[in-house]
């Protein structure tokens, strides 16, 4: 059975928006409520609830509510499954670049004059 492919376009759309990445940065200090992350932004309720909503969406953070209040927690596995995608794709490109390079060392080595 072929191994499972983390979803993560939603992920790094989610990272894509700097008030999201701000409010990351923020629950990666601690969980908080919703006004205490609000209070951070200077934008309208409803369109800050909709920034929470696409960190939930994607698996980033997770809330609770204890009655009235709700609360936000970091999920750090999107974050770790999407660097070691990116991780993957640096070795893949060291790998390139450092076969190029060597390419480009022999090809200047063959040339007439060296």
């Amino acid at each position: 059975m072929p191994k499972r492919r983390p979803r993560l376009d939603p992920v790094f759309r989610a990272l894509a928006d700097p008030t999201r990445r701000a409010v990351l940065e923020r629950l990666a200090r601690s969980p908080a409520t919703v006004s205490d992350l609000a209070r951070q932004h200077d934008m309208a309720l409803p369109s800050f609830l909709q920034h929470l909503q696409v960190l939930d969406d994607c698996g980033l953070v997770r809330s609770r509510k204890a009655g009235r209040v709700r609360t936000y927690a970091l999920v750090p596995r999107p974050l770790q499954q999407a660097e070691e995608w990116m991780a993957g794709q640096r070795a893949l490109w060291e790998r390139r670049l450092a076969q190029l390079d060597a390419y480009l060392v022999r090809l200047h080595g063959k040339e007439p004059g060296s």
